[in-house]
C-alpha cells in the first residue's frame, strides 16, 4: 500500500504564515493552486507577449507540487529558513529528503513520472524560475489581502516581497503585475 496521495492530501493541513498574525488562515495547498495557476498564466504570458517558449501545463504541473515536501517537514518561516547560508543549506537538505521519501512511497515505475515534479532537472530550470515567480506573486498577493482586511503584521512583508518581484527583472511577471494584480485589492462590487 502506498501512502503517497495520503500525505499529499494533508497540504491542507499544513499552514503558511506561522509566524504573523493572519485574518484568514492560508494553508500549502490553497497557495498550491492559486501559484500554479499564477505560473500558467506567467507561462502564457511570456510565450504570447514575450517570445517565450515555455510549456504552460508543464509549469502547472509543477507549481501543483512545488510544496509537496512540507507535508514532512512543515512550513519553515521565511525569516527563519533565510537567517543565515548554513541554516538555508541544512534546509534545502531536508526538503530534498523529504522529498525523496516521499517518491520513495509510490510504486518504481510511478517514481519516473512523479521524479521530475518533485525535483529541479536541468530540462526545467526556466519552468521552475516561472513558479519561483508565481510563488513570489501568491505571498505579495496574500500580504495585499490581510493588508485590505486592516491587518498592518503584512506591511513589511508586502514591501519586501514587492522589491524581490520587482528585482526579477522578468517582463512577463511586469506584465502580470501591472494588468491583473491591482483587482486583488479589489471588493466584489468593485469587481463587478
Amino acid at each position: 500500500m502506498s501512502h503517497f496521495f495520503a500525505y499529499l492530501s494533508r497540504m491542507k493541513l499544513i499552514n503558511r504564515w506561522g509566524l504573523m498574525r493572519n485574518t484568514h488562515t492560508e494553508n500549502i495547498q490553497e497557495h498550491s493552486l492559486q501559484v500554479a495557476m499564477i505560473a500558467h498564466g506567467l507561462a502564457l504570458i511570456k510565450n504570447k507577449k514575450f517570445n517565450g517558449d515555455l510549456n504552460p501545463e508543464r509549469v502547472l504541473a509543477l507549481a501543483v507540487f512545488h510544496e509537496a515536501g512540507e507535508v514532512i517537514t512543515g512550513d519553515l518561516a521565511t525569516p527563519i529558513k533565510y537567517f543565515n547560508p548554513k541554516i538555508k543549506r541544512a534546509y534545502t537538505e531536508i526538503e530534498e529528503i523529504a522529498k525523496e521519501k516521499l517518491l520513495n512511497m509510490l510504486t518504481a515505475d510511478m517514481r519516473v513520472d512523479y521524479r521530475s515534479l518533485l525535483f529541479i532537472e536541468e530540462g526545467d530550470k526556466e519552468h521552475w524560475r516561472i513558479v519561483k515567480a508565481a510563488d513570489k506573486i501568491s505571498a505579495y498577493i496574500k500580504c495585499l489581502e490581510e493588508l485590505k482586511a486592516g491587518n498592518q503584521e503584512f506591511s513589511k512583508a508586502e514591501k519586501i516581497i514587492l522589491a524581490a518581484i520587482n528585482n526579477m527583472n522578468l517582463p512577463e511577471v511586469q506584465y502580470f503585475m501591472e494588468h491583473y494584480v491591482g483587482s486583488f485589492s479589489l471588493t466584489l462590487d468593485e469587481l463587478n
